[in-house]
């Protein structure tokens, strides 16, 4: 491996990005600068903070980065279920960005399972 970029949870992680910035377009024009820009900060955050990590000088950098990805997974999959609860869009709108969100975890908790073996 030989970059961040080779790493299938950070290929999945900017999937999500996509996803989440589809969905944001689905949103009011006034909920589009308040739970849009959470929703896109929060997005953003998952892979960058994998690619920060990835470059770090220790393995314990790079778990802490990894699970700073991990709540921000934690934090769009909740700004996710307020917009369906405030019926922004639709739980059959987000599922691919539920599905990605799902998938991500996963991914990350054995990454971060893997490094602390090490």
């Amino acid at each position: 491996m030989n970059s961040y970029m080779d790493l299938d949870v950070w290929k999945k992680s900017m999937n999500l990005v996509k996803e989440i910035y589809t969905l944001i377009d689905l949103l009011p024009k006034e909920e589009r600068y308040g739970i849009g820009d959470q929703m896109r900060r929060a997005a953003v955050s998952i892979p960058s903070n994998i690619a920060e990590g990835y470059d770090r000088n220790t393995t314990a950098e790079y778990i802490h980065y990894l699970t700073i990805s991990r709540g921000s997974k934690s934090e769009i999959e909740t700004q996710i279920y307020i917009c369906i609860m405030l019926n922004y869009f639709s739980k059959e709108d987000a599922q691919t960005a539920l599905q990605l969100c799902k998938d991500i975890g996963k991914m990350l908790n054995a990454l971060i399972n893997k490094l602390k073996l090490k």
